[in-house]
């Protein structure tokens, strides 16, 4: 069983720059593709950043430029670093992560979420 666990989420003001973080825990052999989503009330979720293995990041264009994810391998976390927060961007924030686990085939897991809200 696996576990994706967030955290650094709350409250921010305009301008702030949090980072939240994910830990993947449980019997795993490899991660692979990793992702952030947010989801803002009554709206769907939405794909923010995605990290692929091996391979270069890419980004919602409402992010672009303000947000950097990054993974680190030994400490199976992935960071999503959030620069220049705006209102906009308060949204309960998902990672999610494609893994392979002992006596599994590969599958993608969710994060329970992490509030992130941007208000003066």
């Amino acid at each position: 069983q696996v576990q994706l666990v967030e955290s650094g989420g709350g409250w921010v003001q305009p301008g702030g720059s949090p980072r939240l973080s994910c830990t993947a825990s449980g019997s795993i052999i490899s991660i692979y593709a990793v992702d952030w989503y947010r989801q803002a009330p009554g709206r769907q979720r939405e794909l923010v950043a995605h990290l692929p293995t091996g391979g270069s990041p890419n980004y919602a264009d409402s992010v672009k430029g303000r947000f950097t994810i990054s993974g680190d391998n030994a400490k199976n976390t992935v960071y999503l670093q959030m620069n220049s927060l705006k209102p906009e961007d308060t949204a309960v924030y998902y990672c999610h992560a494609n893994i392979l686990c002992v006596r599994t085939t590969t599958r993608g897991y969710w994060g329970q979420g992490t509030q992130v809200t941007v208000s003066s």
